[in-house]
């Protein structure tokens, strides 16, 4: 059902209708979707071959000044026990990456106001100072242009904002009245514009969610043509008011995630946490659907359960360095190749 309708910069395109799109998007035929998985792996393999990049999360603040309906950190959460690490922990992740082998450093956390610009810049550049060659990726939200410009010219490299959905009705059913999907598209291409490599992403499975706004999903991201692609199942988080929904389907996410590979080639792509968290295997059957990035956590083991965006997150209770050897051990047993380079998208 998918065409090659053409090749530009040594990019091989896939065109497929919204009607062969929809059909994927909600397929439960068997042999359909490994059909699917197997097409999303040949194209990955023709930019990647069988890596897969490991980056090191750091999970620096779990403080929030935004209500998201679905966050288990969001502002509302009376019974969320806050923290942030301080400059010096941070640096100490990083150390402790460094001598694991990483080569990238996330650094996500709620949209905090404690950390104001010149404390993102002053993180950014101290990490650059000491790790010139490696790259670093931020995961702080909406911001303005001169923020994002700040960080750039610190250090930072990449930065990552789920768009969580493309469709207006929807993203208000999710947020309140004081976000808006507008915005964050504007941040998502005022970061291109700047020169970060830009990740967007959304969950499969929020209350609301139809076919049709998973479609919208997939048309965003051709139009942005990000260079990281963040897809996990939706999965409840205590104390929100989407606590008792259903989460995302397992086999649903992973055909966005094959969806995505098909129709942005040269992204990366990560298997996420949230993906392993339903599923024993998750992570090792998202690279089997295209994905070619994991992200184990270098956060201090005693902040770990903290960082509850959803509920019975795994990997909470492992040191970093069991972190990594575990995930390069899983990975090997499913045919991949562990891959410690910084792992910049393919050009």
């Amino acid at each position: 059902m998918w065409k090659r309708y053409g090749k530009a910069a040594g990019i091989f395109i896939f065109s497929m209708t919204d009607a062969e799109l929809l059909h994927y998007i909600t397929t439960d035929d068997p042999d359909e979707m490994e059909a699917l998985f197997a097409k999303a792996r040949n194209v990955r393999e023709r930019y990647y071959g069988n890596a897969v990049y490991f980056r090191g999360l750091i999970e620096f603040t779990n403080c929030c000044k935004n209500d998201c309906f679905y966050c288990g950190i969001r502002a509302g959460g009376k019974k969320v026990e806050r923290y942030r690490l301080s400059l010096e922990q941070i640096l100490r992740c990083c150390a402790m990456g460094d001598m694991l082998g990483y080569k990238t450093f996330v650094l996500q956390g709620g949209e905090d106001p404690f950390f104001t610009d010149e404390r993102i810049v002053e993180i950014v550049k101290a990490i650059r100072a000491t790790y010139p060659n490696h790259a670093i990726t931020l995961s702080i939200g909406e911001k303005e242009r001169g923020s994002y410009e700040r960080f750039f010219e610190a250090g930072a490299n990449r930065y990552l904002l789920r768009h969580e959905t493309a469709n207006d009705a929807h993203y208000a059913k999710l947020h309140p009245a004081s976000m808006s999907l507008a915005r964050r598209k504007r941040c998502l291409f005022t970061l291109k514009d700047i020169g970060y490599q830009v990740g967007a992403g959304f969950m499969v499975g929020t209350p609301f969610q139809t076919p049709e706004t998973l479609l919208e999903d997939l048309r965003f991201l051709e139009e942005l043509k990000p260079a990281m692609v963040g897809i996990g199942p939706f999965i409840p988080a205590a104390d929100t008011p989407f606590s008792k929904e259903a989460q995302g389907s397992f086999e649903q996410t992973l055909r966005m995630v094959a969806l995505s590979r098909i129709l942005l080639p040269k992204a990366l792509i990560p298997a996420t946490t949230a993906l392993g968290t339903i599923s024993s295997h998750g992570r090792e059957r998202g690279l089997m659907a295209g994905a070619n990035v994991v992200m184990p956590n270098l956060s201090p083991k005693a902040v770990r359960k903290l960082y509850a965006l959803y509920d019975n997150k795994i990997c909470t209770g492992d040191e970093a360095a069991e972190c990594r050897l575990c995930m390069e051990g899983r990975i090997r047993s499913f045919g991949f190749a562990p891959d410690m380079r910084r792992g910049d998208a393919a050009v």
